[in-house]
Order: structure tokens, then C-alpha cells, then sequence
């Protein structure tokens, strides 16, 4: 690391924020709304900083904006839809998005949006976050360009791949007096004690700590960084990030104003915030039975995903719509015009499904989800093949790979009994008498039923049904 007399831009080695991605897009594409016009319309931003210089800039020339990314949790969930979507924005009309992972921060926490301080958390679970992520972010980028490619006309604009960070390289080794004489001598305490996210959490009992008090400045410490190494000119945030934010900015154009710099000379630097998500219900977006659904496949299956889209109520899914997909907003407008004639089709709601388990799970996983729901809720199951129903399935508690010996010849009622369809042999028997067990959609009649390979679809499959609610999907292993 450089001395400190030397000065913050060069604390870094040019090596250090150097990236090599894996593939260049040179696909581009054509939008006739202008960015930030669109990202109004589809209400993807709260706040924005100096908006009409910011307009000026953004058609001037390509910008490069960045997005924190928290890594407390080692996976990406639907809350990250919004400022993930507003970045992708930027990406499609050709600026450079960088999405910062805190890997230094993580481990300090940050307290905007919080009433009590956050546990401090281990290093090797942030580092191990950091990683998880890292694949989390490319492989979201990767599939929301696929995604946009099939809809979008293309232009002679270039399109790179996000340049994913981790704020760790440059604050690992940050030296103390360093940090002091470059962000701390630039900030104002009463300033930072003025930001929401510290003026709440003084009010309150417990305080708050000088480890939480000083995230502001990091934060800004970052926007510093990336401005000075990478050309970084745009931050997006949580509507809850707006004060961190603006300690950038601010830090950017007092540590860059030299001595006798005249007041009013132009600002660099701006800020976007993206809208804190809730249902019409007034419930926070983004969790299905008190979980989080996350965008990672080993977390939610798509089959889950798939169907937390598809629950969207009717007062939600025309702004899901605008805020999700890269549809015209003219066909969102139609297609809630033929919704709201008839609501009881669903048909937004499937279109919504669609369009964002494409976005995020690709062309394959939607496909997959439109599998696992034809045939647990559409009951179509007479034309499944066996390694398309694992696939689909794969992960979800109704699937049931079986050896041959462990089903073949089994009475069925007993087989109720092992899925968890019925309690016990005996109330299988009884749901049998009371014609409320089926298998392959076709109710049994007989309480001495077995299993046998001519009732096996495609040679592997047979479908367990108690009632309407409590399926099991039995594959015999080749």
C-alpha cells in the first residue's frame, strides 16, 4: 500500500480493481424511452440527486454506476429484484454497471432500516458469501441479457458485463491516519448525526455503536474509491441508503475541490434510489410463508418461484408487470386492460410468472416450472416422461425416487401411508372407502390395490393423490 502522504487515489494498485469477465455481450439493443423516463414509468426509483444533470450526463456519455450488494446471506432474494432491475436498465443502454459486494462492511453492519444493532458476522461466513454471490450476480446478468435479447430490437450500442467488486481489497489494509485525513477530515459530525439511519437509533435505548455510526463514511469511502479507480459517477441504493448516499457525493466533490475552488462549481457524483417494495396488503415483497424467495435454486426450487409470482394478487401484478419484465409498457397496459375484464383467467398473473422465471431461471427453468405445475395443480400428467418430472421437481418434498422393491407389488394404502398422504395404514384404507385416494388421477376402489409396473407412466412414474391437496410423485430408479 502507498504511504499515506501520498494521497487516497493512490492507495489502491491499478491491479486491484483490474476484472477479466468471462465473455463480452456485443449484443445491444434499441429503447425508445429515455432511461431515466423509463425508469419512472416502471417505478423502479424513489429519489434521484441533480436528476436533470444527471439526464444531461446519462445521454451524453456512457456512465458507470454501482450497487452495494449486502452479504450477510450467501444468496440473492426477490428484494433484490427492484435495484438489480434498475441496474440492468443502465447495462442494456450500454453503461457500465459495477455491483459492489461488502465484503469489508459486511462485517461491520449496516444500521439504516434498523432498530437494534446487527450481530457482528464470523469472516469466513462473509467470505463465503462474498463467493456464493459473486456466481449469483454473473449468472443473474447473464440470464437477464439472454432474457432481453429475445425482446428487445438491437442497436450498435456495446454491452459489457457488470464488473462485479468487493469493497474488502481496498479497505482490507486501509490504513487508520490515512482514512482519517482523507474521509474523516471531509465530514462533518453534526451532518452525520442529521442522517436518518443515526438520528433513529439515537432516539431508541440501546444507542448506537461507533462501529455502526462510522458505516456512513465507509460507504461513502467506496463511492470515493470507485470514482477515482473506475470512473464511478452513479450510485443505486435502497430508498434506506439515501443519507449513506449522499455522504458520498458529498465526499467526492469536497475531497475533489481544490484550494479556492469558487462555490457553485458543477457537482459530480449522483445518487438513485430505488423504492422499498411492500404488497397492496401493506406487507413486505419478497417473502412466501414468512421465507425469504431467493433466486438461487438450491434455496427456492423454480417450481416455488414459479408459483409465488403466479399468487400475485390483482392489485400488485400490473406494477409487478412494469417493474419486473422488459415488456412495452403499451402491452402491460393491454394486457391489464384484458385482465381486469376477466381477473378470474389469471392470465397477468401467468404472464408475470413467465416472464420473471425466464428473467432469472432461464428459458429452461421456466420450462421446468411449467412442468411441475401442469402436473401438481393442473393434474396433465398423461404425457410426463420420467427424467423431465426429476428435473422439474428435483428438491421439492413430493418427489420420491424408489428402487423397484420398495414399491412394486406394495399395496397402495400402505404406500399412502409412507408418502405421508394418510396418518397410518388405517386411515388410507378409509380414505380409499370414501373414494378420496388416486392414483395416476383415476380414484382406487380396491383396499388390497398394489402397485404393479402396468400402472407406471412411461414405464417409472405413478401418481399419488389424497384428496386435492396432498400429492406424491413416485419415480422407480432404472
Amino acid at each position: 500500500m502507498a504511504s499515506a502522504r501520498h494521497g487516497l487515489h493512490v492507495l489502491l494498485p491499478a491491479t486491484r480493481l483490474r476484472w477479466h469477465p468471462l465473455r463480452r455481450h456485443c449484443r445491444s439493443f434499441y429503447l425508445r424511452a429515455g432511461l431515466l423516463e423509463d425508469l419512472r414509468a416502471r417505478s423502479l426509483v424513489a429519489d434521484i440527486t441533480r436528476p436533470a444533470q444527471l439526464e444531461s450526463e446519462v445521454q451524453k456519455q456512457p456512465q458507470t454506476v454501482y450497487l452495494g450488494v449486502d452479504p450477510t446471506a450467501r444468496s440473492l432474494h426477490v428484494g433484490h429484484l427492484v435495484p438489480f432491475l434498475c441496474l440492468l436498465h443502465f447495462q442494456l443502454r450500454g453503461h457500465q454497471i459495477v455491483p459492489l459486494i461488502g465484503g469489508a462492511t459486511g462485517l461491520i453492519g449496516d444500521p439504516s432500516g434498523r432498530s437494534t444493532e446487527r450481530p457482528l458476522s464470523a469472516r469466513e461466513t462473509i467470505e463465503y458469501n462474498v463467493g456464493q454471490l459473486t456466481q449469483g450476480i454473473n449468472q443473474f446478468f447473464t440470464r437477464a441479457m439472454d432474457y432481453a435479447e429475445k425482446r428487445l430490437p438491437h442497436s450498435s450500442t456495446q454491452i459489457a458485463p457488470p464488473n462485479v467488486q468487493n469493497n474488502l481489497n481496498w479497505l482490507k489494509d486501509l490504513n487508520l491516519l490515512e482514512f482519517l485525513r482523507t474521509v474523516g477530515f471531509h465530514s462533518r459530525v453534526n451532518t452525520m448525526l442529521s442522517r436518518d439511519s443515526v438520528s433513529a437509533r439515537l432516539a431508541s435505548q440501546q444507542g448506537i455503536s461507533f462501529t455502526e455510526f462510522t458505516y456512513q463514511l465507509l460507504q461513502a469511502y467506496d463511492f470515493l474509491t470507485l470514482h477515482r479507480t473506475l470512473g464511478c459517477t452513479i450510485q443505486i441504493g435502497g430508498s434506506d441508503q439515501w443519507g449513506n448516499i449522499i455522504a458520498g457525493v458529498e465526499l467526492i466533490n469536497r475531497a475533489n475541490s481544490a484550494p479556492g475552488t469558487p462555490e457553485g462549481a458543477i457537482e459530480k457524483g449522483f445518487g438513485i434510489t430505488t423504492p422499498l417494495l411492500t404488497t397492496a396488503s401493506g406487507q413486505k415483497f419478497g417473502k412466501s410463508a414468512g421465507n425469504a424467495v431467493s433466486l438461487n435454486e438450491e434455496d427456492t426450487s423454480v417450481f416455488e418461484f414459479y408459483q409465488f409470482f403466479l399468487r400475485s394478487s390483482d392489485a400488485d401484478v400490473g406494477k409487478y408487470l412494469k417493474m419486473f419484465t422488459l415488456l412495452p409498457l403499451e402491452q402491460v397496459e393491454s394486457v391489464m386492460e384484458a385482465h381486469n375484464k376477466t381477473p378470474e383467467a389469471r392470465a397477468a398473473q401467468r404472464l408475470l410468472a413467465e416472464e420473471v422465471t425466464e428473467l432469472v431461471h432461464g428459458q429452461d427453468g421456466l420450462a421446468r416450472a411449467q412442468l411441475a405445475t401442469k402436473i401438481l395443480y393442473e393434474r396433465d400428467i398423461s404425457a410426463a416422461r420420467a427424467e423431465d418430472v426429476i428435473a422439474a421437481l428435483r428438491g421439492n418434498p413430493v418427489l420420491h425416487l424408489c428402487d423397484a422393491s420398495e414399491v412394486l407389488d406394495v399395496p397402495l394404502t400402505k404406500l399412502a401411508a409412507a408418502f405421508r398422504l394418510a396418518a397410518s395404514n388405517s386411515a388410507a384404507r378409509q380414505l380409499v372407502t370414501a373414494k378420496g385416494y388416486y392414483l395416476n388421477n383415476m380414484p382406487v376402489s380396491d383396499v388390497h390395490q398394489k402397485l404393479s409396473s402396468a400402472d407406471l407412466i412411461d414405464g417409472r412414474l405413478a401418481f399419488l393423490r389424497a384428496g386435492s391437496q396432498k400429492v406424491a410423485v413416485v419415480v422407480v430408479l432404472k
